[in-house]
């Protein structure tokens, strides 16, 4: 196991400066605490405060690293969590990656730091090396961060199919796919192409407006307001609600009627999405399951440290017809 003097004999610095640098404290140059970084990765150390302090017993602490919680999706799937893991006995850890990946790397530091017995992680920064390396166990919500993490998602390209089937039954034509960011190896991806295969089985021409999960509403606004007034479609699929609800905004803004003109579709169905705006068509995704098989799996990994478990883990969606889509 590495201590905190490797670390020391590394860097060349003594075993106070590696942990006033872990620490954040006093005053030290960047070039010395670049140092002590660079040891810390290389050697894979992981400071272990409260393992040291409760004898090696678990913490019953859950480390949840999501973009944020405004998002209805992450915020519903993060409190669900919470409720679920209260029941079990454990606290969470709520982490806000935003779209920061030094801030993602930070908080994965800090939760090995404080040695949570597991981690549950919906990121959006891709290519953070360190989620492999990190020795807790950790279970992934749709996106793909390792070869060893397993994913819980929905049936995404199910969703995909469900939601573009939908539109071309009420004949509409030229149907148009408003994605996020199609990252390689991410489940989601799977909605952009049972969109795809759905179209051409009606041999339908495609297109696809792709606004990243980072972009402003404002930017957004902008894109979709182009889409509207230059090309002209009749029928919109966004593969999440927020999106669909700023297209029935622009929609209305520029006297396009929803469903006369333009159909429209969103994804996800939390309970916020069905009670605040009814009228939005949508994919619903069995937020209450997936948080149960996310938690499921993780304690699995904590009980067995050496149990093999699937890499995809897919459940259901179910279709909500709504006044968005059928007059």
């Amino acid at each position: 196991m590495v201590k905190l003097s490797d670390v020391a004999d590394l860097a060349k610095v003594s075993v106070t400066t590696v942990s006033r640098v872990i620490n954040n404290y006093g005053s030290l140059s960047q070039k010395t605490k670049d140092k002590v970084w660079s040891a810390i990765n290389e050697l894979n150390y992981q400071p272990n405060n409260l393992a040291r302090s409760l004898q090696g017993k678990k913490t019953q602490l859950i480390g949840l690293i999501f973009p944020g919680v405004s998002n209805p999706f992450f915020g519903e799937l993060v409190q669900t969590l919470e409720n679920q893991l209260f029941d079990k006995g454990y606290r969470v850890i709520l982490c806000n990656s935003a779209n920061n990946a030094e801030k993602e790397r930070a908080y994965l530091r800090m939760l090995s730091a404080n040695q949570v017995d597991g981690i549950i992680t919906g990121t959006h920064n891709l290519g953070i090396e360190e989620y492999e390396k990190v020795s807790v166990p950790i279970v992934s919500s749709d996106r793909h961060l390792g070869d060893h993490i397993p994913i819980v998602t929905s049936n995404n390209y199910q969703g995909g199919r469900l939601a573009t089937t939908s539109l071309v039954n009420t004949g509409s034509k030229k149907i148009t796919i408003i994605t996020g960011a199609n990252s390689p190896e991410n489940p989601t991806n799977e909605r952009l192409q049972g969109y795809l295969d759905i179209l051409k089985k009606n041999k339908l021409s495609t297109n696809k407006l792709e606004l990243p999960f980072s972009m402003t509403p404002q930017l957004k606004r902008i894109a979709i307001k182009d889409l509207l007034m230059n090309e002209h479609p009749d029928a919109i699929f966004c593969t999440d609600d927020l999106n669909a609800i700023l297209v029935s905004d622009i929609a209305t803004e520029e006297h396009i009627e929803i469903p006369q003109q333009l159909k429209l579709i969103g994804y996800d169905g939390t309970q916020f999405i069905q009670q605040y705006y009814p009228k939005l068509a949508t994919v619903i995704q069995p937020i209450a399951e997936i948080s149960a098989l996310l938690i499921d799996l993780l304690l699995k990994q904590i009980d067995d440290p050496a149990i093999t478990l699937d890499k995809l883990y897919s459940l259901p969606v179910k279709l909500q017809i709504s006044e968005s889509l059928l007059a």
